[in-house]
């Protein structure tokens, strides 16, 4: 009888474990993971080590998105100019497996970067994503949404961005129309936009439109919140290098910016640049914000994201969620714990 009971005892706990409702989902900001445009600096031992230190997280998740910030070419020509403010991204694709193995599922190409080397660079960079089966989404004309299958769920992913060839989120009648379409094929739905005005003095999220170098880049909080109005669960964003406030609004989580991520080369690492969370939040089978936890990262020049002991991240994103998204349905303690407030 006794053995009998034990018996019954495991099986219902590893029933528990098996089939909680809850659902992980893990969220980072810009990847370039070394760029061979206009020289070469690419990482030491072919970019093996890059997300050592946060392959635990990403690979753990249910699901785990980020933003592919370049193309992975090995040849072409840049389209862009040679001015102080033009950059041009080109990844050998020979480093495309190192993004399934940390874990990433999907991966948002709606961004200024993704165009650097022309039709040729979106189709090479879309080539190797689905030889390493992560879905994308974000350019005009070419994937406008992907589902993920995991753990029974189906997750309907898009991604949008302000540059001509994207998707914009400035159009709401074509994110709606999307956001439509998967709510009929998926059952969690998590919207990536590329937006805001860039730089390190650029980490607090302004009320109304923002423009950047002439460029009208629109409202990220109507943004957001059009879209979760209108059926999202989970909307991320990037494109300032910086982090922002994140917000808990009819119970669904924003973030507003995840910053650089795993980007060793070719961007600014100075400061605030360098902050690089992991954001994972637990939701429920309806979408709903259940928990969540800031992970805080460090990046170094030439390395990537590396553990930050002292929180710094989680501390910078807690100030400014409390500076400019008071209102939030969830808060964020020292340690990047981000819970529900007690209604």
């Amino acid at each position: 009888m006794k053995i009998k009971l034990l018996l019954l005892t495991v099986l219902a706990g590893y029933s528990v474990a098996c089939f909680s409702d809850d659902i992980t989902v893990a969220m980072t900001g810009d990847i370039m993971m070394g760029t061979t445009y206009p020289g070469i600096s690419l990482p030491p031992k072919n970019g093996e080590e890059v997300f050592r230190d946060v392959k635990p997280i990403l690979q753990r998740a249910t699901i785990a998105v980020g933003n592919l910030e370049g193309t992975l070419l090995d040849g072409g020509k840049s389209t862009k100019g040679g001015g102080p403010n033009s950059y041009s991204f080109r990844t050998p694709t020979s480093y495309s497996h190192l993004l399934k193995e940390a874990g990433y599922d999907f991966l948002s190409m709606a961004n200024n970067h993704a165009n650097d080397f022309g039709a040729e660079g979106i189709a090479s960079t879309e080539k190797q994503l689905n030889l390493q089966g992560i879905k994308y989404a974000g350019i005009k004309g070419h994937v406008e949404s992907a589902v993920v299958v995991r753990n029974g769920i189906k997750f309907g992913l898009c991604a949008f961005g302000h540059n001509q060839y994207t998707l914009k989120h400035r159009d709401l009648q074509t994110v709606k129309r999307i956001i439509d379409d998967l709510k009929k094929k998926s059952d969690i739905i998590i919207v990536s936009f590329h937006g805001g005005a860039e730089g390190r003095t650029k980490n607090h999220l302004p009320q109304g439109a923002e423009s950047f170098l002439g460029e009208d880049r629109g409202s990220l909080r109507e943004f957001a919140h059009f879209c979760i109005d209108n059926g999202a669960d989970i909307v991320y964003g990037h494109g300032p290098h910086v982090v922002r406030a994140t917000e808990v609004y009819k119970g669904r989580f924003i973030a507003y910016s995840l910053g650089n991520f795993c980007t060793p080369y070719g961007m600014s690492l100075a400061g605030i640049s360098a902050y690089s969370p992991v954001v994972e939040i637990k939701i429920d089978k309806q979408g709903r914000f259940l928990s969540g936890k800031i992970h805080s990262f460090l990046q170094q020049k030439g390395v990537g994201p590396r553990k930050d002991a002292n929180q710094h991240v989680a501390h910078e994103m807690m100030n400014l969620t409390n500076s400019d998204v008071p209102n939030s349905e969830a808060r964020i303690d020292k340690d990047g714990n981000i819970t529900l407030r007690k209604q």
